[in-house]
């Protein structure tokens, strides 16, 4: 196999001192025995082989004792950080995903700690009261949303993931608020939402005289805890020849082994956005880290937000422990008998495992994977950074889990053999079109055209199948260089229309006919990579499962609209089903998450 010829050239782990990084003047305690030993080392190369990753993993784990002084300070890289095959090693920055939303907490409780603005802020400061230009649908958010509400993901409001492009600024997607649609009554339950992260982001701005937010951060949290390599910009992470690419399995098959496939670069998340100014993604999932910065990040978190070289006060006293606070429930029953409830604080979930308390946060966007994880009453701090698309999940709970039962002396748990099985469970088959599907209501070739919705934007949809000879020359454009930018995504026989789209989530709509109204609707991304014969490679086309992601044809007279459902409330994951319900009713309208109206 190729995957395996790769991993037996590839140096498989670097080694850096088990007790990187100590610093000079800390009070540092008799050295313990390395955590990331030749014991370790083995054990994690055997769970990249055997989980057939693409990529690798960066480690980071920090230990104090009794008196608490620090005993344990390692950083360690392993398996594969690019495509090209250079190795992982503690220095390699990876994107940490939504582990960038704390940042954003304590950037906010600094604010909050800031005696010269005028009102004071605080946890409780209405939304609505601080950013004047916040506005949404359901009036009781609009009126009573806290910045707690925010953080806590309890605003009634799903994800609407797909409605901000890289083209926006954090105005745009607060603009596009105004529009979207309400799935739970407010605070009735736990909704996880990255755009109110967005939101929250556009603090520093607002009350600060324009301060970017990600220079706010920077200058406040990341250089005072010497956090050299933690950055937003992509651009700065890609200039130190440091950064991971996030490594994804070009044509994975769900059905006949749902780990193999040919390792891949996939897009990175934030390559068309940069700057140390940072952009709509900062902070929601923008920051990107290494294990050695994430080390230094787990010492000030289990001090509460003291430098633990300096002694300085970087994150105010007390807002770590308001962040971990258990605010809402994001689970309704445990995963495994050793774990308990999840409950959520701001950008921290509480859970007990095999009796000890763990405050962490996971962390995804696409090609990533990430744990940060802190047992404050055993002082111990352990990261898992990981460029593995879609196991990266799994395999960083494998090895967080593992340190930890070392650490605390636990006899271990057979966690890949657990989460394995749960993986090699096939998603839904998807239903075959009918083979004598009855037409829409419409002809395929109205259905061409620009949509608008106020929420999400326009987008121009184009008949790919059949030829359209009446189409846009945008669309002429796309239609003759199909095969090349998304390959083997049209399938013979199936009417399809493809909509291009500036998305970090997807490059593409696909809209295919399934019957009468209903179509189905794949969510695409047209992927460079480094081939002459095939420059790029289509990611995300899950054609033979059912994602759950329709649209449905409104054709009143001439006006004609298309209702989506199924995704834009949330992210769909193999095997995981959404968590917040379709809409329904008696109209396409009223059943569509998001409705699009065709205005030419």
């Amino acid at each position: 196999m190729i995957l395996q010829a790769l991993l037996n050239l590839v140096p498989f782990f670097l080694i850096c001192g088990s007790l990187a990084g100590l610093p000079e003047t800390s009070a540092q305690g008799t050295a313990a025995s390395p955590i990331l030993d030749a014991q370790t080392d083995a054990f994690i190369n055997k769970i990249l082989a055997d989980w057939k990753s693409p990529g690798g993993v960066g480690v980071a784990l920090v230990k104090k004792n009794d008196q608490g002084q620090w005993v344990n300070i390692e950083t360690k890289g392993y398996g594969r950080a690019t495509a090209s095959g250079k190795a992982v090693t503690e220095n390699t920055t990876f994107n940490i995903g939504s582990n960038s939303k704390l940042f954003t907490v304590a950037a906010t409780s600094l604010l909050i700690n800031n005696q010269t603005l005028s009102p004071r802020l605080n946890w409780d400061s209405k939304i609505s009261s601080v950013i004047s230009n916040f506005n949404v649908t359901d009036p009781v958010t609009l009126k009573e949303a806290t910045l707690l509400d925010l953080m806590t993901h309890r605003t009634g409001y799903p994800r609407h993931e797909f409605s901000y492009r890289y083209s926006d600024d954090v105005p745009a997607v607060i603009n596009k608020m105004h529009s979207w649609r309400q799935s739970y009554e407010f605070r009735d339950v736990w909704q996880y939402n990255n755009n109110m992260y967005t939101l929250l982001s556009y603090l520093p701005p607002t009350l600060l005289s324009g301060k970017p937010f990600a220079r706010y951060v920077k200058e406040n949290i990341f250089d005072p805890l010497n956090m050299t390599a933690t950055t937003y910009s992509y651009q700065l992470a890609n200039s130190n020849g440091q950064r991971a690419d996030g490594m994804a399995r070009k044509g994975i098959d769900y059905y006949k082994d749902p780990f193999a496939g040919t390792p891949a670069a996939a897009k990175y998340w934030s390559s068309q956005t940069g700057g140390e100014d940072g952009s709509v993604l900062s902070g929601a999932g923008g920051v990107i880290s290494s294990a050695v910065d994430m080390a230094k990040w787990l010492q000030t978190l289990l001090l509460d937000g003291v430098h633990p070289t300096t002694n300085q006060t970087v994150i105010p006293p007390g807002a770590l422990q308001k962040a971990a606070s258990a605010l809402s429930i994001e689970t309704t029953q445990p995963n495994f008998p050793e774990e308990s409830l999840i409950a959520y604080g701001a950008a921290q979930v509480q859970i007990t495992y095999r009796g000890h308390l763990i405050i962490e946060h996971p962390g995804f966007v696409r090609g990533f994977n990430t744990q940060v994880s802190r047992l404050p009453n055993d002082g111990l701090g352990v990261a898992v950074l990981t460029n593995d698309n879609e196991h990266g999940k799994s395999t960083s709970q494998i090895i967080k889990y593992y340190l930890m039962d070392r650490a605390l002396g636990l006899e271990p748990i057979d966690w890949s053999g657990r989460l394995m099985a749960q993986k090699s469970v096939p998603p839904t088959r998807a239903t075959p079109r009918p083979a004598n599907a009855t037409l829409p209501s419409a002809n395929f070739t109205s259905l061409a055209g620009v949509y608008n919705n106020a929420g999400y934007g326009q987008f121009e949809l184009c008949l790919i199948s059949p030829p359209n000879p009446s189409a846009s020359t945008p669309c002429q454009a796309m239609a003759s260089n199909i095969s090349s930018i998304l390959p083997n995504a049209i399938r013979p026989g199936i009417p399809t229309l493809v909509g291009a789209i500036d998305s970090p989530w997807l490059s593409h709509f696909r809209i295919e006919h399934f019957n009468q109204d209903l179509f189905n609707v794949s969510l695409l991304i047209s992927t460079a990579q480094n081939d002459t014969t095939e420059p790029y490679w289509t990611y995300n086309d899950r054609s033979q499962s059912d994602n759950g992601a329709i649209a449905e044809l409104d054709a009143q007279g001439s006006q004609i609209g298309l209702g989506m459902a199924g995704i834009w409330y949330g992210l769909w994951e193999p095997n995981v089903p959404p968590a917040t319900p379709k809409p329904k009713g008696n109209t396409v309208r009223e059943r569509a998450e998001v409705y699009w109206d065709k205005i030419n």
